[in-house]
């Protein structure tokens, strides 16, 4: 019996990106340096299948420094952390690293030098999301002022005597939060802008990927983790863009094919901290139900490296 046909538009660029990389090198190379058991204060990145491959290599992934002996080694998640952590960890003398994404350190710069300038911050992120827990976590209690939805932009009460800036998080929709600054710049003229645009530029080329292929679609699956804000965003895009059925998959051995019922085009990516080893499986997992015709559609190409810490390289 012959398989029913099924074209996959692979979106390029799609998975891991440079802050990821980075991250997860540190891990590996601090596993090498030190030897096991190094311990890493939250996920390095939102993705089991990484974690779990260096939990095998001997990493301990922990949500506190108290969970730390203070004779291990501790690597910093990618999301960056509240000035207090590395702080105790410098006061408890402990080895550590910080994995933080370069970008994401630029949002901390932005934030410090906004506050020492006088100005009120807002914070256009998710609530609860590590990446804005450590950016807040970089002033002093009240400094920082969260804004999750355009509703809130209309309505957030602020002094009138205060120069007000703005920095985001780096992995929201960039339509979403074009919408936000808008609301935002017309409530309060004056209102201080990033230099340069804080969402990244991973996020900004898988969304724009994702807009590309979303209307050539019947279905799009973004491969990524129920806690990645990257990777559900890309569901987001994907609905508004054209292709209401689009969901979110972990591993290819969790679909329901049911899901591809009547599919002829499936749009597929994978969030920035998804490996594209996930993509493979999915591809695999498809020939063996359907006649597949694989079409690669890159909108963006990526060249961003970023160096690891100097005790790593030496």
């Amino acid at each position: 019996m012959s398989q029913p046909p099924l074209t996959l538009l692979l979106a390029g660029p799609r998975g891991f990106c440079a802050g990821v990389d980075r991250a997860i090198q540190i891990v590996e190379r601090s596993l090498e340096k030190f030897g096991a058991p190094v311990y890493v204060r939250h996920e390095i990145v939102h993705n089991r299948f990484v974690v779990e491959g260096l939990e095998k290599k001997g990493a301990i992934f922990v949500e506190d420094l108290d969970q730390v002996p203070a004779d291990a080694p501790v690597v910093f998640s990618a999301h960056g952390v509240p000035k207090a952590v590395p702080a105790e960890a410098k006061r408890r003398n402990m080895i550590h690293l910080d994995a933080t994404c370069p970008l994401v350190s630029k949002v901390h710069r932005e934030a410090e030098r906004h506050y020492a300038e006088g100005q009120l911050i807002l914070l256009i992120g998710h609530a609860g999301h590590p990446e804005v827990v450590g950016t807040m976590g970089q002033l002093p209690e009240g400094a920082i002022h969260l804004v999750e939805t355009r509703e809130q932009a209309e309505t957030i009460d602020l002094p009138a005597d205060r120069q007000i800036a703005y920095v985001t998080q780096t992995t929201l929709s960039v339509d979403d939060t074009a919408e936000i600054v808008a609301t935002l710049r017309a409530r309060f003229p004056g209102i201080a802008a990033p230099k340069k645009e804080d969402i990244c530029y991973a996020t900004t080329n898988r969304q724009q990927a994702v807009k590309t292929i979303a209307a050539r679609c019947d279905a799009i699956i973004v491969l990524g983790a129920p806690n990645s804000s990257n990777s559900k965003r890309l569901v987001e895009v994907a609905r508004v863009a054209g292709c209401p059925k689009a969901m979110l998959l972990q591993r290819a051995e969790q679909l329901d094919w049911s899901f591809l019922e009547g599919v002829q085009r499936l749009g597929i990516t994978a969030g920035a901290s998804a490996p594209e080893v996930l993509v493979d499986e999915l591809i695999e997992a498809c020939r063996t139900r359907f006649a597949v015709t694989v079409e690669e559609v890159i909108t963006a190409e990526e060249d961003v490296h970023f160096k690891l810490p100097r005790v790593l390289v030496a």
